[in-house]
């Protein structure tokens, strides 16, 4: 957790809008090992921003950057229009959630909540009533007397976030705050860290290697790759256009046709993305509709996913195609397609991203 302090004054020409972040030219080198590459991004301000990558791709690099816990090698980073590349943490408009929570043991919800205040010399009564806003902002108002070992992982996760926004800060840092809970409760604490947000109004920058959570809860997404943001856009955007094969592949899942086959299949020899929902399976005799391109195969696998079931299909070009068929209606009556069975499948071209 970092203290705030009032904000440095804006250069000439610069934005004074609270909450914007503006990274210029950012490199960071540990030794010979270069985590960060010529980095540039501007986060608007409110906005919810999801930084995602596989580990080492620089993400968390960046957002330690941000906070002021390491510096920079080259470049300049601006918040709320001022340059704040020299200062130290508490003197950025910033806050960190972490992973780990980080609460005192020892102190009940509502000190922990109010430990920054302390810190800053504010009064117990201004202190009391900070502590019950922010409380109230993330719904627990109701454990202020407990311990936080009396807490669940989620209703401690949103201590620690009542801890960081009760400081008022202009920009909120989550560096994978969700990580360690398991996928029921980190899908409802997504849902209500995204209504927070929205409510409060701050920009949050947000650090995870998962790709769900990213799309559920961004503005936008920046997809990190080797210290370089490889797209940034919204969650649609980046979903249903990646501009790279690394995007195409680690955000979902896709099938990537390549070269020649490409180009016999559409003229254009272009790689296309297509996503499996896209991808509709047919029987051997079916005929594709008008416009579609298809090739024939067989299911070598048949995976079962609750909501939907897989078909990997081993097609006579060579090419594995993964297709995904929503398991919406008849769910007792089983896969409609057995291992083994020969298939077309078929897509629009219009459907799939072309890669540059």
């Amino acid at each position: 957790m970092t203290a705030t302090a009032p904000a440095p004054t804006a250069g000439v020409g610069e934005t004074t809008q609270p909450g914007t972040v503006s990274l210029r030219g950012i490199t960071k080198s540990f030794g010979d090992f270069t985590a960060v590459r010529d980095l540039n991004l501007e986060v608007a301000s409110g906005e919810f921003l999801s930084m995602l990558g596989p580990s080492g791709s620089g993400k968390t690099t960046v957002l330690r950057l941000i906070a002021g816990f390491e510096e920079v090698s080259s470049g300049s980073i601006h918040l709320s229009g001022s340059d704040v590349t020299a200062h130290p943490p508490h003197q950025r408009h910033v806050n960190t959630v972490f992973q780990d929570y980080a609460l005192f043991p020892h102190l009940n919800i509502a000190e922990n909540v109010g430990y920054g205040l302390r810190v800053r010399g504010e009064g117990r009564s201004a202190r009391a009533d900070r502590v019950r806003e922010a409380l109230e902002q993330v719904r627990l108002d109701h454990v202020a007397s407990r311990l936080p070992h009396q807490l669940s992982g989620g209703q401690r996760q949103r201590i620690a976030l009542a801890r960081a926004l009760i400081l008022r800060p202009q920009v909120l840092l989550l560096d994978e705050p969700l990580g360690a809970l398991d996928k029921q409760l980190r899908e409802q604490m997504q849902i209500e860290l995204k209504q927070i947000q929205r409510e409060i109004g701050i920009t949050f920058i947000f650090v995870t290697h998962d790709q769900e959570e990213a799309l559920t809860l961004s503005d936008r997404v920046a997809v990190f790759n080797n210290g370089r943001i490889e797209q940034i856009g919204t969650a649609h955007d980046v979903y249903e256009s990646p501009k790279t094969e690394f995007v195409a592949r680690f955000l979902g899942l896709s099938n990537l046709v390549t070269g020649d086959l490409a180009e016999s299949l559409t003229g254009d020899r272009r790689t296309m993305s297509i996503r499996p929902e896209r991808v509709r399976l047919l029987g051997a005799d079916a005929r594709p509709d008008a416009g579609e391109v298809s090739l024939e195969g067989t299911i070598r696998e048949v995976v079962y996913t609750g909501p939907a079931t897989r078909y990997i299909v081993s097609t006579t070009a060579d090419l594995d195609v993964i297709t995904e068929r929503p398991n919406s209606y008849h769910p007792t009556a089983g896969a409609a397609f057995e291992r083994g069975d020969p298939v077309r499948v078929a897509w629009a071209p219009d459907h799939a991203a072309r890669l540059p």
